[in-house]
């Protein structure tokens, strides 16, 4: 299915206006040029990407950079009848997009993080809700039935419903929870990890900023006959009290923001008890490419994830050893499972395009998350985005 190009409504302010003024005259024809460059030294065919609106496209682009390239994607200006292979070829060669001594003038053009975006105690329940309170519906209706919105670990199974629960099995395995065990979870989701650790005979602390997920994973939960074993609590991590033989955190580590990643892993440190373990699912980016966009604010940051931004294998490494008693012990890579998990919702998502719209979604919506999804997925196909479960524990 291919969404049809829109121009967006008042419900999309800051994309009604394309750009204007000498200096994006200047920036579109800088823009121009380096685009050209681009298209004509990748492995593109030639109608990889139509451009319908050639003057918006690169206003866009020479203004705002890689977040007015999918910005003119939300209005229609550009298109691509296979969006995720043309991106996916951008993320193969992303550190090579703009010559490197361009690159030496990243910080006069790079967007900064707004302070609204930071992921204080102040601000994190609001840049939680902008995603993840959207609708539970609005989830339900490409996620599979466990509503787990991580990346599944595919076996012999094709069926997601079981790479998902297969995923949550691994990292209750691997770190030893079963009847008794002491369990906080950083980040709910829809309850799917705390009902299969409670099934253990786990008892489970579970916590979450978002009240969308606080009510439906405490539904699910009870449903599956678990409301004994298991609380779910609207608490930022940081106010997390209490001993744990477990912590378990599912790709919630991206949301922290870089400022307070030492923050975060000194508290899954306080948290543990003598001898426990830490199962985190982390996505991760090259360290260079951490380096050298670390405080930048991206399309992801604006229109899905605000705050958010990715670590590496290697900071995580460096922050525990530097700020904890913790030490990375085991680590699985997956990221094509991640890919494979991102097709399957795009294309349950693009299918149920209808139901979103009968939700109350328009179609600059469905463009931003359709582009969102593919974004993501050829971050993983290219091999530029991994994702790691990874198991911390002690010093011996």
């Amino acid at each position: 299915m291919t969404l049809a190009p829109t121009r967006p409504t008042h419900a999309w302010p800051g994309l009604e206006a394309v750009p204007g003024g000498p200096r994006t005259a200047v920036s579109a024809a800088v823009a121009r040029r380096l685009f050209r460059s681009a298209m004509t030294r990748l492995p593109l065919s030639d109608d990889a990407i139509t451009v319908h609106r050639p003057d918006e496209l690169f206003a866009r682009l020479g203004r705002d950079g890689l977040i007015g390239f999918g910005e003119a994607y939300l209005t229609g200006a550009w298109d691509s009848d296979d969006l995720t292979g043309f991106l996916t070829v951008l993320a193969s060669h992303v550190a090579d997009l703009v010559p490197r001594p361009l690159q030496r003038l990243r910080g006069l053009t790079q967007h900064r993080t707004p302070t609204a975006h930071r992921a204080s105690r102040d601000h994190a329940r609001d840049l939680v809700a902008h995603h993840y309170d959207l609708s539970n519906n609005l989830f339900g209706l490409f996620l599979d039935e466990t509503m787990s919105y991580s990346s599944a670990l595919f076996d012999t199974s094709t069926e997601l419903g079981t790479a998902q629960r297969r995923k949550i099995d691994r990292l209750l395995d691997l770190t030893g929870v079963g009847p008794g065990t002491r369990v906080l979870e950083i980040g709910t989701g829809w309850g799917e990890l705390a009902i299969r650790a409670a099934a253990r005979g786990a008892v489970v602390r579970s916590i979450t900023l978002s009240s969308e997920q606080q009510v439906l994973a405490r539904k699910r939960i009870a449903m599956a006959g678990h409301a004994d074993r298991v609380e779910v609590d609207l608490c930022d991590y940081r106010d997390a009290t209490g001993e744990h033989d477990v912590v378990l955190s599912v790709e919630m580590i991206e949301a922290v923001g870089h400022e307070y990643w030492p923050t975060y892993f000194t508290t899954l440190d306080r948290l543990l008890a003598p001898g426990g373990r830490v199962g985190l699912q982390a996505i991760l980016m090259p360290h260079d490419r951490m380096l050298a966009t670390r405080g930048g604010y991206t399309w992801i940051n604006k229109y899905i994830f605000p705050g958010g931004f990715l670590p590496s294998a290697r900071v995580v490494d460096e922050l525990t050893a530097t700020h904890t008693s913790l030490r990375v012990t085991d680590r699985l890579s997956f990221g094509p499972d991640y890919a494979e998990t991102l097709r399957r919702w795009d294309e349950t998502f693009l299918a149920r395009a209808d139901d979103v719209r009968a939700l109350g979604f328009d179609e600059t919506f469905l463009r931003m998350w359709h582009f969102y999804l593919c974004y993501s997925r050829a971050g993983f196909a290219s091999g530029y985005l991994d994702v790691q479960q990874l198991l911390l524990t002690g010093e011996a």
